[in-house]
């Protein structure tokens, strides 16, 4: 038998082998999945979207951020849909990140016309929490495009 301690040494208690089982697995040694922080999900989705940009994703990645600062989301949107190519699959990209995180919000889907027009209908609150959400996303979306390309 180990002990555990829980960080009071009072509270010690007597553990046997076979009840410390990792946390990424059950009692029968099966594999559960790991729940994954917001910042994984994020990181994740990015490194999945960016699997085949080209030099103009990653510049479109990295100015995007830029950009929304500027002139505003919904703006930028516009401007990169109307632009076409890698600016409009990036947005494609956020837009499906974003469709993912806001469902209520976003219960049309991720397309254009739809997205847009959600977001006119959004709350000030729920267009605030989106619009720091595309930030978050796009943070990592330009290190992992950047990471993916300088690999090739």
């Amino acid at each position: 038998m180990a002990t555990l301690s829980l960080g009071n040494k009072n509270t010690a208690r007597a553990v046997s082998p076979a009840s410390a089982v990792s946390p990424a697995t059950g009692a029968a040694g099966v594999s559960t999945p790991v729940r994954q922080t917001l910042e994984q999900q994020r990181a994740q989705s990015a490194w999945q979207a960016s699997a085949s940009y080209q030099s103009d994703h990653v510049n479109a990645a990295k100015g995007l951020p830029a950009l929304i600062m500027n002139s505003g989301l919904m703006q930028v949107l516009a401007f990169c849909h109307e632009k076409g190519k890698a600016q409009a699959l990036v947005a494609e990209h956020l837009r499906a990140w974003l469709a993912g995180q806001f469902p209520k919000t976003f219960a049309k889907g991720n397309d254009f016309a739809p997205f847009m027009e959600a977001l006119m209908r959004a709350t000030p609150s729920d267009y605030q929490a989106i619009n720091a959400e595309a930030f978050a996303w796009l943070k990592w979306l330009r290190q992992m495009a950047a990471a993916r390309k300088n690999k090739d």
